[in-house]
């Protein structure tokens, strides 16, 4: 781990496993939500904490000129190699930090997106303003963020796989609480944008995997951060067998299908007029 990886939490836990393999199951529905917020050609987008690209890489099919921003190195890597290998020029992936975006001009892009990407970095406020900043006057931030307490897929393996882990730092501010809408309003509020240029609505992600939902349950395990520090944890107080049962449970209990695996995860999209 390189020194800014083990000086920043938030980093060291995207940089770990390889997000790209959970983001394959969602590329579908990313590509259904750019539709439904209305990307299209000629608009300038930011993606903020984009990963590899699930809305970034259709964003820029659907002709909009798209930068991606994101903490963890191996996925910026990730989204170059897909933007190249789809000929997508008019897609750029960058490094960068939601609680600061340096180096972004105010006031630069016709829409501002987020889905799960913002509401994982520290300093909540920091971001609702960075967000604010960069989007133009009379442009939009489209955020998607899980619901604490929602009984699908993700928040419940948030749930889960807490209970495994030890506490959080004091001063830790969940991100979770971007779910909530009364938190939503009071950042943005801050951020000089009046509750009713705030608007919400339920919305779903959708995990498609060809595999069983035991097999999906491994790709968690490996290849992402929060279920790889929960089994971490897990395996030193000799619990492992017991979180991979409740991971196991809970996948097959949400899959809607026979053949294959897919489960919908209920998340809270946030649409705000700068």
């Amino acid at each position: 781990m390189t020194t800014a990886a083990a000086t920043n939490p938030n980093q060291a836990l995207w940089e770990k496993g390889d997000f790209t393999r959970i983001a394959a199951t969602m590329r579908e529905s990313g590509e259904a939500l750019v539709e439904r917020i209305g990307i299209g050609r000629g608009m300038r987008v930011l993606d903020v904490g984009c990963g590899d690209g699930t809305t970034a890489v259709p964003a820029a099919q659907a002709g909009a000129d798209v930068l991606g921003v994101d903490i963890a190195r191996n996925l910026v890597e990730a989204g170059n190699r897909r933007a190249a290998g789809l000929g997508l020029s008019n897609l750029k992936f960058q490094q960068g930090d939601a609680t600061s975006l340096e180096g972004i001009p105010d006031g630069s892009f016709d829409m501002v997106i987020s889905f799960f990407g913002a509401m994982f970095a520290p300093k909540p406020f920091d971001v609702a303003k960075q967000l604010v900043r960069v989007a133009r006057p009379g442009g939009r931030i489209v955020m998607g963020n899980w619901i604490p307490n929602d009984p699908t897929l993700v928040a419940q393996i948030l749930r889960i796989s807490s209970a495994y882990t030890p506490p959080p730092p004091e001063g830790f501010i969940s991100p979770m609480t971007w779910g909530v809408e009364s938190h939503v309003t009071e950042r943005f509020g801050a951020a000089g944008i009046p509750a009713g240029r705030i608007s919400f609505a339920r919305d779903t992600f959708t995990f498609n995997y060809r595999g069983t939902p035991a097999a999906l349950v491994n790709e968690f395990r490996l290849y992402y951060g929060p279920t790889m520090n929960a089994f971490d944890a897990a395996e030193k107080n000799g619990k492992a067998v017991e979180l991979q049962k409740e991971l196991e449970d809970l996948f097959t209990r949400q899959n809607q299908i026979k053949d294959g695996t897919s489960i919908p995860a209920t998340f809270l999209r946030v649409t705000v007029s700068v």
